[in-house]
């Protein structure tokens, strides 16, 4: 996988993400503090794709509710053995991470492009 950080592609995933999250947030958010709350991590990460993915544990399929995307849910340390994220970078990656009460931390899978996003929760 290649991590592919062109702004251009941005427009082409936030569109249809955005969408989706409206509709996983309150899901997504609720797994995040489960993740915390339990000590598995202090860094949930929440895999989109739109077919199956072999990382972490499907939350919500796209087939369950009217999204275009499925949503998985795992954190730092699965990225971190699978060399998503070199042991090198664990620390950048960890400063660069924000409030996950506030934002949700997704990795988007669409073919070979790969890219974190944080994309804040709605507010109630």
């Amino acid at each position: 996988m290649t991590h592919n950080n062109d702004p251009e592609l941005d427009g082409k995933y936030l569109g249809t993400i955005s969408r989706d999250f409206v509709v996983v947030a309150e899901t997504i958010k609720e797994a995040s503090y489960q993740i915390r709350a339990r000590k598995f991590s202090e860094y949930p990460i929440f895999p989109v794709s739109k077919g199956e993915l072999p990382l972490g544990q499907l939350l919500v399929s796209k087939h369950e509710v009217a999204t275009e995307w499925n949503y998985y849910a795992t954190y730092i340390d699965e990225f971190v053995q699978r060399e998503i994220i070199g042991k090198d970078k664990q620390k950048d990656f960890e400063d660069a991470y924000k409030d996950p009460d506030e934002f949700c931390c997704l990795f988007i899978v669409d073919g070979d492009f790969t890219k974190f996003i944080f994309i804040p929760y709605p507010i109630d």
